[in-house]
């Protein structure tokens, strides 16, 4: 039986989700630890009596693990395993009013704005001066930096302004700080994330200014890499693509998910561009900054796409040579534009199509990486397992994309530092290689 009152709380914070559902946990693991909370993140040791769970509610997948996770947790909190259980992020935003009536077990939901109100459920403050501070989860040497938050943009199938509202960008002169202290922390590579990359600047200064926020972070000293993520196609500030040529630290790299390949299911999808428009900026990327890695998301599936307007994406995908690509089946989500229509096609025919996309892709990206073979590159290395060391070029972003490998027992790296590796061998997801001495 536990001696209440005679033992510290501690707390473990465990996230589902995406890298941006990342750094909102870090900065609560940040501002819990800044008011003397005993905090951990993703604890496997039992040994936390109270947990926060930071929801996904993106798709119906995500959603299904963020209440089982929740689930879980109740059963412990009544095996007495654990004292509280509170829930925040995007699930908890959206379904709020549902998840308190289903599962009311669970201490207190709060949305994706609300963390000073759960701080308050510590007795705990939230402390401006920490702003810009941030206790990283991921390795030291690499992080993620949340240039803005929430989206304007009115895209058909997509849930996330209704649970992050609309887009707020952040000042550049807070980034600046934030990344100024995650360099003095020992982070090399900065992995700059939003819901709509593109769009930053234009509510508080008027004008997208991407292009200059990358040249105030590449002049931080001490980052090597500047990593460029979820850049919305329509509308892209052409002059990034200059300084991304000019700048050494910013990675010949771009995340831009383009969702589809036919011009019709992209106006379905209220995407506000053409698929000529898109092969046009392709085209543009790749001769401003020649050798510049594309990665993109697509979506097979999204109510009214027939069999001809699937073809086009799969020859949209064949003609563009993506060298990373990820693809979502279409999910019916509530209140979005697209949850009007019928979701006329069966769950198989989904998956059916993204197999093929996939596929496809594999084939591309391995023509792609078996043109590496004989070639040298800047590798960043992240991890030592299975008699590996485990890295990444300045094409390959954590996690989801290719990992170069590295036999332990013939050389010896240091995680975090950089090493030039020729590649000797490679399949459509992996590279291998060995140091240039």
């Amino acid at each position: 039986m536990k001696a209440k009152g005679l033992k510290k709380d501690k707390v473990n914070i465990v996230t589902l989700g995406c890298s941006k559902n990342l750094v909102d946990s870090e900065v609560m693991l940040t501002q819990l630890k800044g008011n003397g909370i005993d905090t951990t993140h993703e604890s496997s040791n039992d040994d936390a009596n109270i947990v926060v769970i930071n929801t996904c509610g993106f798709i119906d997948n995500a959603k299904q693990e963020s209440v089982d996770t929740i689930l879980r947790y109740v059963d412990a909190k009544e095996e007495g395993i654990v004292d509280k259980v509170y829930v925040t992020g995007c699930l908890s935003h959206r379904y709020k009013d549902d998840l308190e009536k289903e599962i009311p077990q669970v201490d207190a939901f709060f949305g994706t704005m609300e963390l000073p109100a759960l701080l308050k459920k510590f007795k705990a403050d939230y402390k401006h001066e920490l702003v810009g501070e941030r206790i990283t989860t991921t390795t030291n040497h690499y992080a993620y930096l949340k240039i803005s938050e929430g989206c304007d943009r009115p895209c058909s199938f997509c849930a996330i302004p209704l649970m992050r509202g609309k887009h707020r960008s952040r000042p550049i002169e807070e980034l600046v700080t934030e990344a100024k202290n995650l360099a003095r922390n020992g982070t090399k590579e900065l992995l700059l994330i939003a819901q709509d990359s593109t769009y930053y600047g234009l509510d508080i200064y008027k004008k997208r200014n991407l292009a200059e926020l990358l040249r105030k972070l590449s002049d931080v000293e001490g980052i090597e890499w500047i990593r460029l993520h979820y850049a919305f196609p329509t509308g892209f500030p052409m002059e990034v693509l200059d300084v991304m040529a000019e700048r050494d630290n910013i990675c010949n790299y771009l995340d831009i998910p383009l969702q589809h390949g036919s011009t019709n299911v992209l106006k379905l999808m209220r995407r506000g561009t053409t698929r000529e428009k898109t092969e046009k900026l392709l085209a543009e990327m790749r001769k401003r900054v020649p050798g510049i890695a594309i990665r993109t998301t697509l979506i097979a599936g999204h109510p009214g796409e027939t069999e001809e307007e699937f073809e086009e994406m799969m020859t949209f995908v064949k003609e563009s040579r993506f060298d990373r690509l990820g693809i979502f089946t279409y999910s019916h989500e509530e209140n979005t534009h697209a949850y009007t229509m019928d979701d006329n096609i069966p769950e198989e025919v989904k998956q059916e199509r993204a197999n093929r996309v996939m596929q496809l892709q594999e084939e591309i990206s391995m023509e792609i990486n078996q043109e590496k073979i004989g070639k040298t590159f800047k590798v960043l290395i992240d991890r030592k397992e299975s008699g590996s060391f485990i890295g990444r070029t300045e094409h390959d972003s954590p996690e989801v994309d290719n990992e170069v490998y590295i036999d332990a027992k013939k050389h010896y790296l240091r995680i975090g530092d950089f090493a030039n590796i020729k590649i000797t061998d490679a399949t459509e997801f992996d590279l291998y290689g060995e140091p240039v001495l």
